[in-house]
């Protein structure tokens, strides 16, 4: 590479016009030039920012912490949700009491059938669905940061007083589990918000699948810790302890994420034109304008969204809400056991999820596959091989078969989070968040039927009513297979791009304030640009216009 003219230190340096590099391509090597570490960066938004930094922390860009931190988020979410379906099968079990004249006698301290222990575990539920679309809109005008944070903190501080709730009934629960679900209702929306301003096109499915995978970690980490606790200290510390650990965690997020790279006080130079340009190239920033409700709702695309959480969210909640059940009924493993079994499939989950959001954008990025091709392919293997090992379930009579097919069952559906949970994005980036929230209210509605369906389903404790469980859930991922395969895109929809003007994030858009923190080389680039648009540049200099980067 040819050695860059001399400018100072806070500009950018030109990459040479080469025959085999694309206008894109020229792009990020000018990005991708380092400022030398001893200075500090003037962007154009008028603000100081620093350059790479040589120390560990310092060298992390900064849409990997807010990842880590998006996925610490999600852990707590389902920490918070999951721990009552350990904690219910301890208050509902045989206790054993030893008296003074050493007689020994068994007490239940909750007398609650299966039905009612149905409707408490979905009680949940019937708040969570209210807020999906709400908290999908607010993101989209506010920002994801305070909902999706603020949902999480109020969560885990209605989880503390949630042993106090349960000694009121079975419906003051309820009540308490309703407003849980209201408040983390908006996170799922709210964290694509996040990701339309921090995610750069090419790794959106693996910065989003590593967020979400933290849902499975906490699943994993949540169910055998709660048997513990339930077991040696009592089911009212599994309250304590998910509650303090949520609100701990939103105190790191609300000093270490920003709603966007601009307003990220240590954020390089370096990393913020990479983001800015990146979304630049792919389409432009779109000004936010009211969703075409009517193109929406006729859109092939977006009902394969739906139709595809609607169905993995069927097995997945099933399995959440009921396995330590199935675990205990029909195996008859004691709570220690039952939690650590239980976790399993949700660790292989979380592997899946992280590593299928790694493969799909390399396919992407080398070109191996199209979006629409890598979004039907990740997503149908996943619901076949669950339709399959679901039923196999169904037919077997050993632990470990049963407990084999159902971690395959469960595991594998981390491969279509990286089909259609990252789909909004690609589909319409602008409005990713109020399509989030309109697809996970119609995913949360497995969520309130599937407990009462099991509870309906297993009133005798039977291995036959189990089976029809096991059925069902299979039907239903091969119906989901079947539309997304149809019906399912990776490419901007004609709704979303006629509906909203798209601008260019160039030097030119920034205000007469902004320019007051551009250095000279800065304006004289601008000058050049300008030059060039209105044909008075030279031929040699002449560069790809910021047209060609609108729409690809």
């Amino acid at each position: 590479m040819a050695e860059p003219a001399d400018k100072p230190e806070s500009s950018l340096t030109e990459s040479p016009d080469t025959t085999e590099d694309s206008p894109e391509e020229m792009e990020m090597k000018e990005i991708f030039q380092e400022t030398p570490a001893s200075s500090h960066a003037i962007h154009p938004d008028g603000n100081e920012r620093p350059p790479i930094s040589h120390s560990l922390f310092g060298k992390i860009p900064k849409r990997y912490i807010v990842a880590f931190m998006a996925f610490l988020g999600f852990c707590n979410v389902y920490m918070l949700r999951v721990n009552l379906s350990v904690a219910i099968v301890a208050m509902v079990s045989n206790m054993s009491m030893e008296h003074e004249d050493g007689t020994v006698t068994n007490i239940q301290e909750f007398h609650w059938d299966s039905k009612m222990q149905g409707m408490v575990l979905g009680s949940f539920f019937y708040g969570y669905i209210i807020t999906q679309i709400p908290g999908g809109w607010l993101a989209t005008k506010f920002g994801g940061k305070v909902l999706f944070g603020g949902g999480i903190a109020m969560t885990a501080l209605l989880t503390l007083f949630t042993p106090l709730a349960v000694k009121g009934g079975a419906y003051t629960l309820m009540g308490v589990r309703i407003v849980e679900g209201l408040f983390e209702g908006v996170t799922y929306p709210s964290i694509h918000a996040i990701w339309k301003n921090w995610a750069p096109p090419l790794e959106r499915s693996q910065l989003a699948t590593a967020a979400f995978s933290g849902s499975y970690v906490g699943t994993f980490l949540c169910l055998p810790i709660c048997g513990v606790l339930a077991e040696h200290v009592g089911w009212p510390s599994i309250f304590y302890v998910f509650g303090a650990l949520g609100l701990v965690w939103f105190v790191g997020w609300w000093f270490i994420v920003t709603d966007s790279p601009a307003t990220h006080s240590t954020i390089s130079y370096q990393e913020l034109e990479y983001i800015r340009q990146t979304i630049t190239i792919e389409g432009g920033v779109a000004k936010e304008g009211a969703l075409p409700w009517k193109k929406v709702l006729t859109s092939g695309p977006v009902w394969a969204i739906l139709v595809a959480h609607f169905c993995e969210n069927w097995g997945f909640y099933t399995m959440l809400t009921s396995l330590p059940l199935f675990l205990q009924q029909i195996f008859h493993y004691d709570l220690d056991e039952d939690g650590v079994l239980s976790a399993l499939p949700y660790l292989v989950m979380a592997v899946v999820v992280m590593g299928s959001g790694q493969l799909a954008d390399l396919l992407r990025q080398r070109q191996l596959l199209s979006t629409t091709a890598v979004r039907k392919v990740f997503n149908c293997t996943a619901f076949m091989i669950q339709a399959i090992f679901m039923t196999a379930v169904g037919f077997t009579h050993d632990a470990v078969a049963a407990i084999s097919c159902l971690t395959v069952a469960i595991g594998v559906g981390g491969l279509a989070w990286s089909g259609f949970s990252v789909n909004h994005l690609d589909i319409a980036p602008q409005y990713a968040s109020l399509l989030m929230g309109v697809s996970n209210c119609i995913a949360t509605i497995p969520g309130i039927v599937s407990p009462s369906v099991v509870g309906q389903l297993v009133q005798h404790k039977l291995s036959t009513e189990w089976q029809m469980v096991f059925f069902i859930a299979a039907g239903v991922y091969l119906f989901g297979a079947i539309i997304y395969a149809v019906f399912a895109s990776g490419e901007l929809q004609s709704w979303a791009e006629g509906s909203v003007q798209y601008v260019l994030c160039s030097d030119e858009d920034y205000s007469e304030a902004d320019k007051e923190g551009m250095t000279q080389d800065d304006e004289e680039e601008e000058e050049e640009d300008e030059k060039r648009e209105t044909g008075d540049g030279k031929e040699d200099d002449k560069e790809t216009s910021d047209s060609d980067f609108v729409k690809k």
